[in-house]
């Protein structure tokens, strides 16, 4: 069967949201795996970033412009004209959505239409994949993963955007897409770790913060229970569908899951513990007042993606947080060094997949 990187050689991929954490990781995989990339999003938000630190902005051509600019996504794309679409683009922080919620909602929901309607103008796009989130579920609190079946939601303004993201994504599918050569899905990833996040009120980063800094790290919600997963896994898995939907079209335009087994969906406070314990050092205390309200049970059924797609997540958390952390001291041993343990990773996760018949 040919391989990812077999399908991905030579192939134009536009990327969204390439100056992120899962973006710079995308774009660093599309580049080993020899695609023409052309990345659209705003300058990194976070020093370090990953981003300048992979030295992306060399190795693909990239365009620091706002999502929301229609005319000027519309000049990009139409010049770039790509075969495959990754849109990863968003606001993506759940306590900046509470004190931004028009721009969470602008970007988000806006961007999304933004990207469908300059995709309806060009015949070179063969697949589209609109990359959510676990939280645009309707989530109540059920002990069991949600399908992709179940009601779109959102308590706070990030889940509720992703959730019309998803709203928006279904719409143009059937209203415009349904009988073109561009087949449209989406993908709805867990909570996703891994070396290069520095974002703010994230666990990883906010743990690493801690232990490089040698000071106490305060947590909201000890009990709350996540999808973990390293950020290659969600990333195989939007490879594999932008495969599926070139090369078979219509019949997987359609949402997915992809999360961890069950058994790694794990509670906040055990996965720091198992952060601390790998590193080797650390402590930390536990303050949920004055906190915004955030939902405590999510887990992903991912059935469909391991039956459809053939997908199906290579690392235990255990793995994923060993990885993580593997990542961070190298870095702050030594910065060069860092980047070539990241395409390490990838490399050695290629081979996962090949063992996997994947």
């Amino acid at each position: 069967m040919m391989s990812l990187a077999d399908f991905y050689n030579g192939k134009r991929v536009f990327v969204t949201g390439h100056t992120g954490f899962k973006g710079s990781w995308l774009c660093s995989w599309l580049k080993l795996m020899g695609s023409e990339v052309c990345g659209y999003a705003l300058e990194p938000n976070t020093d370090p970033s990953l981003f300048r630190i992979l030295e992306l902005e060399t190795r693909v051509k990239s365009v620091i412009a706002d999502i929301r600019d229609h005319e000027k996504l519309d000049a990009v794309i139409s010049e770039f004209d790509p075969e495959i679409v990754f849109h990863l683009a968003a606001q993506p922080l759940v306590r900046r959505s509470y004190k931004e919620p028009k721009l969470t909602f602008e970007t988000n929901v806006l961007g999304t239409v933004n990207l469908l309607e300059a995709a309806r103008s060009l015949e070179s796009i063969r697949s589209f994949v609109n990359i959510t989130t676990d939280k645009c579920y309707e989530n109540r609190e059920w002990v069991w993963g949600y399908r992709e079946t179940d009601a779109m939601g959102g308590h706070d303004p990030y889940s509720s955007s992703k959730g019309c993201s998803e709203l928006v994504t279904s719409c143009y599918r059937a209203s415009f897409f349904q009988n073109t050569d561009i087949a449209l899905a989406s993908a709805r990833s867990g909570n996703v770790i891994g070396g290069g996040d520095w974002a703010e009120d994230r666990l990883i980063p906010d743990i690493v913060r801690s232990l490089v800094t040698d000071k106490e790290l305060i947590i909201r919600n000890p009990k709350a229970v996540r999808p973990w997963q390293h950020v290659l896994e969600p990333l195989s898995g939007y490879l594999l569908l932008g495969r599926f939907l070139y090369e078979k079209g219509q019949q997987y335009a359609e949402p997915w899951n992809l999360g961890p087994h069950e058994i790694d969906s794990l509670c906040v406070e055990d996965v720091l513990r198992k952060f601390i314990e790998i590193w080797g050092k650390g402590s930390y205390k536990i303050e949920s007042e004055g906190n915004p309200p955030e939902t405590t049970l999510l887990r992903l059924d991912v059935s469909k993606a391991l039956q459809k797609l053939g997908w199906r997540p290579q690392m235990t958390s255990e793995e994923a947080i060993g990885r993580t952390i593997e990542w961070y001291k190298q870095f702050y041993a030594d910065q060069e060094a860092a980047k070539s343990l990241l395409e390490k990773q990838i490399r050695e996760y290629e081979e996962k997949l090949g063992e996997a018949g994947a």
